[in-house]
């Protein structure tokens, strides 16, 4: 059994060492700011906290991998970055078909 949990540890450590840990995105503006944020930094501000939201899942997956988080904690993470995706995929189809409805436009 003692050999098993060694080549868990070894191979978790190898992992880890072998995959860049990417760093949070810093937020630019805070979404209760005084003045009236434009569109561009509403969509950087999205992007940052959908990145965000899956480096937690990943993050906590990682964890689990190691033994230092509990089961209820990685599927919440993993199922908040599965509803950000589907998010963003549906925010993008949106912004696809409102792009096309302008291209068919007469002018």
């Amino acid at each position: 059994m003692s050999s098993i949990n060694s080549a868990i540890a070894a191979y978790s450590n190898t992992a880890r060492a072998a995959t860049p840990q990417p760093e949070p995105m810093a937020p630019t503006a805070s979404p209760f700011s005084a003045g009236p944020a434009s569109f561009g930094e509403l969509v950087q501000q999205g992007a940052e906290t959908a990145y965000n939201t899956g480096l937690a899942a990943e993050t906590m997956s990682r964890q689990a991998v190691n033994g230092k988080a509990e089961l209820a904690e990685v599927v919440t993470a993993v199922a908040n970055a599965e509803v950000t995706l589907q998010t963003v995929v549906s925010i993008r189809d949106r912004v696809v078909s409102a792009y096309q409805d302008i291209m068919r436009m007469p002018i």
